[in-house]
């Protein structure tokens, strides 16, 4: 089966690590996965213009609903290529809901927001896909999308680690979530070594967000940032976020606090335990859902987490072991070829 997805790729962020998964299961399974647009060489997937063989389409739609290439008439072309019982959606943030406000974070800027959101997706397909075991509306699909490849396992060797601790990722809707990790940080930070923020908009909203009226979607607090001696260091592109990771001996999984609510998942979720020692600033309920039960050892506490905290510092041996465990898990239960499979089976539904 030939499936094209409709996505609008990032170099420092977003899916393009998951996609470049699905296109090696699809390979090695006997199919091909492509993302319609023209090469872009900073950001290296299987693009094509060709529709006249797709099987499927897949939008995959995260920020944004537009097309990252073309006009209207590209998208009059996707949906007269395939019929559309053979379109799906992959609503990747939880936009595909009536309005939700979770602390400062929102899907949805208003109501109206969110009715045209739905009734794009509706205008594209009767399957509409969500990131989570546990979707709100009647009519959505639970699919977790992103996936775990045992290939980008780092060996769990804590000898050369420059950094005790990071979080590789941008601030949006962030600052919330992450303040619960700085202050179980407070109380123990000069027995830890370096600790870093790896992405846009920790010491500074991104250049381009005041354009889009969203600076105070990438809030955050530089100067306590600096008090507490965490850098504060530059984006990396999506094919070297597993290798970044591995400079530390540990790293912060956390999520936006909708896609905590909803129990959306991640491509970081599925990339942070390949690369080192997860740090998970979760619902237990909601780790052990994913990962399976030697993640509630990995799960920051409500009550003394600066005690977990250290401890996974102090003795990264023990919890390479529990991290060695969630890899079995994952290899097991989240392969690019069984998420490969479930989509090809909502394409068939």
């Amino acid at each position: 089966m030939r499936l094209v997805f409709v996505y609008w790729p990032f170099e420092d962020q977003g899916s393009g690590n998951i996609i470049q998964g699905y296109s090696e299961a699809a390979r090695t399974l006997g199919h091909e996965v492509t993302v319609y647009g023209i090469p872009y060489d900073r950001i290296p997937l299987d693009y094509t213009l060709d529709l006249a063989s797709a099987d499927a389409v897949v939008f995959l739609l995260e920020w944004t609903a537009d097309l990252y290439y073309g006009d209207h008439l590209d998208l009059t072309r996707l949906l007269g290529a395939v019929p559309r019982r053979r379109r799906l959606v992959i609503d990747g943030d939880g936009k595909y809901n009536d309005l939700l406000r979770v602390g400062d974070d929102f899907n949805h800027a208003d109501a109206e927001a969110s009715r045209r959101w739905t009734e794009i997706c509706d205008s594209l397909s009767d399957k509409i896909c969500q990131p989570t075991l546990c979707p709100v509306r009647p009519n959505v699909r639970p699919f977790l999308f992103y996936a775990y490849n045992p290939a980008w396992e780092v060996p769990l060797d804590f000898s050369t680690k420059e950094f005790d601790l990071l979080y590789v990722g941008h601030s949006k809707f962030r600052w919330q979530p992450m303040m619960r990790v700085l202050k179980a940080l407070e109380p123990i930070r000069n027995r830890l070594g370096r600790v870093g923020l790896v992405g846009r908009g920790w010491d500074a909203p991104p250049e381009w967000a005041s354009t889009m009226e969203i600076e105070e979607h990438y809030a955050s607090d530089p100067a306590y940032l600096k008090a507490l001696d965490v850098e504060v260091l530059p984006s990396v592109p999506f094919g070297t976020v597993i290798p970044t990771m591995s400079r530390s001996v540990a790293n912060i999984v956390v999520t936006r606090p909708t896609f905590s609510h909803l129990r959306l998942v991640t491509p970081r979720l599925f990339e942070t335990p390949a690369a080192t020692i997860p740090l998970f600033s979760l619902e237990p309920d909601h780790a052990r859902d994913i990962f399976g039960e030697a993640a509630l050892e990995l799960v920051l506490p409500e009550h003394d987490p600066e005690e977990k905290l250290l401890d996974i510092i102090c003795r990264p041996r023990y919890y390479a072991d529990v991290t060695q465990s969630l890899r079995q898990h994952l290899a097991a239960h989240h392969s690019y070829a069984a998420r490969l499979w479930e989509l090809l089976a909502i394409v068939e539904a």
